[in-house]
């Protein structure tokens, strides 16, 4: 591959140099804010040696090259170019001034999450690990291994609000440190843990007057997003009124004191209400609508990643898992279903397709989706031909009814495809093997039986 040809036919088919604000890449794509997507020709882009797909989200056109590939392409196309590099986070806020306020809400959910996931992933993984061990009987409940392996696998949802607090402050550009004490304040070891709410509310304290429950957040999400939210504009606020040379010790005071009293009295129990109300709705759904909500879901949830806002959802799943009358993620195993569909629909366009070029990205964009990465299924193939996309949502929704009929749960988040097996439910293993087999297998089939037209 020639790396600069690359680059340069890219800047032509985007519109020229003077059409491009910022450009920054990740691990598989160019991510280039441009000052008028409109001007950028897609077709010519992915027709270019190299990409497997483009498309526009999240405000930015981004282009699927390939690991390792898009590191060279994106030095030459900086060179050529003549933009300077800029690093993802900074071509992420020049990409919100395109966003509309629903999908500005969405993305900074999603930045707030994502930067999270790792640490969540490894509480559940270690989860669904002490679950098997429990239930095949390797390790006892009361074990000294089976203790340090649970305080180690819930370590991450027991302090989830300062771990929150700081991802959610550098997203809304406060002071981290901060909110992280507003975090701890709110699971502090002198409120009652949040876990054993369901018995009634154990102790209240009047102040001036006023009943305070004593009631920690632990696991909670919905919560210290409010209150770093008003922390923000409390704290932006006194560094505008506040004296420079009593900054260092009258804003962090007052921001604190007015925060955390406002938090423990008016937004914590005001967002937990507003959560498990979420919640609740969700499980009721779930149980009321049972294999037709996972049809549903699993048909839609596709279409939903195409808008970009489906990293929300992380918010919802975190409150699933640390309610403590729910406490598990029934709905990421849909989520998985939909994905791996893609896969199967990609796989079978490359049996079916003609065009070599086609093949060589259909089969790798097939098997990342058995890993949980969809994009170049979903833009590199599936959506250029668009009926694949449907056969792909057709075994979404079929896989996505069987998991819910089989009652499957994940005991975290953040992973899809195979890698899910180890933050399955203990018990769940067989039957989510099952409906990934049915939603590969059915994008396959129904990709198969509808064709598709290729240009």
């Amino acid at each position: 591959m020639d790396y600069k040809k690359a680059a340069t036919e890219i800047i032509e088919a985007i519109g020229g140099k003077d059409n491009l604000d910022s450009a920054a890449h990740c691990a598989t794509r160019l991510r280039l804010v441009l000052k008028d997507n409109d001007k950028a020709d897609k077709e010519a882009v992915e027709n270019i040696d190299g990409v497997k797909g483009a498309f526009v989200n999240s405000g930015q056109f981004q282009i699927i090259i390939g690991q390792g590939t898009v590191d060279k392409v994106y030095k030459e196309f900086t060179a050529v170019g003549d933009v300077s590099e800029v690093s993802k986070g900074e071509a992420k806020k020049e990409a919100m001034k395109n966003l509309n306020p629903l999908q500005r809400f969405a993305r900074i959910l999603s930045n707030i999450f994502v930067p999270i996931i790792p640490a969540i992933v490894a509480s559940g993984v270690l989860m669904g690990t002490l679950g098997m061990l429990k239930a095949y009987g390797i390790i006892g409940g009361d074990s000294p291994a089976f203790t340090l392996l649970n305080m180690f696998s819930n370590a991450a949802f027991v302090f989830l609000p300062i771990i929150v607090a700081f991802s959610a402050a550098k997203e809304l550009d406060t002071n981290p440190y901060l909110a992280s004490v507003l975090g701890g304040i709110m699971i502090h070891p002198a409120l009652q843990n949040a876990w054993t709410i369901g018995h009634g509310i154990e102790k209240t304290i009047n102040l001036y007057g006023l009943e305070i429950g004593m009631v920690g957040y632990q696991g909670t999400v919905l919560p210290i997003l409010l209150a770093v939210w008003i922390m923000k504009y409390i704290h932006s606020g006194l560094q505008r009124i506040v004296p420079d040379i009593l900054d260092i010790i009258v804003t962090p005071f007052l921001t604190i004191l007015s925060t955390g009293f406002i938090s423990l009295v008016v937004i914590g129990p005001f967002a937990r209400l507003i959560g498990d109300g979420i919640s609740f709705g969700l499980q009721a759904l779930y149980s009321t609508a049972g294999p037709l909500a996972g049809l549903i879901f699993g048909g839609l949830y596709s279409s939903i990643v195409v808008t970009g806002i489906h990293h929300s959802f992380h918010a919802i799943e975190a409150g699933l898992l640390s309610n403590p009358d729910i406490g598990v993620n029934f709905l990421l195993p849909i989520w998985s279903m939909a994905n791996v569909a893609q896969g199967g629909a990609a796989f079978a366009v490359y049996f079916m397709t003609s065009n070599n070029n086609m093949k060589q990205i259909s089969l790798p964009a097939a098997t990342s989706c058995l890993l949980g990465i969809t994009e170049a299924a979903i833009f590199g193939v599936n959506l250029r031909l668009m009926k694949p996309f449907i056969a792909g949502a057709i075994g979404g929704a079929l896989g996505g009814a069987y998991v819910v009929a089989t009652n499957v749960g994940f005991t975290g988040l953040g992973l899809t495809g195979i890698p899910a097996i180890s933050i399955a439910a203990s018990g769940d293993i067989v039957n989510y093997l099952i409906g990934l087999v049915i939603a590969f297998g059915g994008a396959f089939a129904a990709t198969w039986i509808i064709g598709f037209e290729e240009k």
